[in-house]
């Protein structure tokens, strides 16, 4: 760590960095001094950040990246290599949510949700793995998995959603023992219920107010919440970390 930032001199890949956390993430990463790589599909919100996040005196690159799609994911690396060189921290965050209940969601609405929140995590922390890898930086490599509350809830209409995040959360620990004596570490960051774009209006409405009012202490998290966990998995001092769940729901699942 240098000039006081914990992620000097690291380049950080994030996806689903368009909006929301992702969108957060790439900014905190880079306040902290990581070089950040943000992709999404939607290249021009991405283009819109790297922007910010250049005026504030930070690297980033945006990249188109569909995470379901495996020569998307291989060229995300690519450009990141060529503009930054080796990828050390990934940031496996891009989701989506199709609700309903079971009987009334259509097999394609399963199957994207399934290519996008499992398989585009599967590929995003496998090819920064190779990568790492390949440079002889897997030692010092970091992946963290975006996972949810929702993988140990029971919470009705969001069935595809939840049991995408619950194989998320497994597929961190098989990863993090597959690749433990040679790295990178692999750790689940599983946020609670955020006030965010894949939220929408939710908790605005009548039963987004019933939801809260059942939780402990009946707020939504702060949208810096994750901040400081995200830093640490990402930073030189999670060295003995890997295979580990973080919960991070302010009591939410209690």
């Amino acid at each position: 760590m240098t000039d006081g930032k914990r992620l000097a001199g690291r380049t950080v890949l994030i996806t689903g960095a368009s909006s929301g956390i992702g969108a957060r993430f790439a900014r905190i990463v880079a306040a902290e001094g990581a070089a950040v790589v943000i992709g999404a599909r939607r290249v021009d919100r991405l283009e819109a950040l790297r922007e910010a996040i250049v005026a504030d005196g930070g690297k980033a690159l945006a990249v188109a990246l569909d995470v379901a799609d495996e020569a998307s994911t291989i060229a995300a690396y690519d450009a990141a290599e060529a503009a930054f060189g080796p990828v050390d921290g990934v940031v496996a965050n891009a989701g989506i949510q199709v609700e309903g209940l079971a009987t009334e969601l259509s097999v394609e609405d399963f199957d994207q949700v399934f290519a996008v929140n499992v398989r585009g995590v599967f590929l995003t922390a496998r090819e920064g793995a190779k990568r790492m890898r390949a440079a002889g930086i897997a030692e010092r490599g970091r992946i963290v998995l975006i996972s949810s509350i929702t993988a140990k809830m029971i919470t009705p209409g969001v069935v595809t959603y939840s049991a995408s995040k619950a194989a998320v959360s497994h597929m961190g620990r098989l990863l993090a023992r597959e690749w433990a004596r040679t790295g990178p570490n692999v750790n689940n960051l599983c946020p609670g219920y955020i006030k965010s774009e894949l939220a929408g209006d939710w908790f605005d409405t009548e039963g987004g107010a019933k939801q809260m009012s059942k939780w402990p202490r009946r707020r939504i998290l702060d949208e810096d919440a994750l901040d400081p966990m995200l830093l640490y998995l990402l930073s030189d001092e999670s060295k003995g970390v890997t295979g580990a769940d973080f919960t991070i729901d302010d009591g939410q699942s209690l």
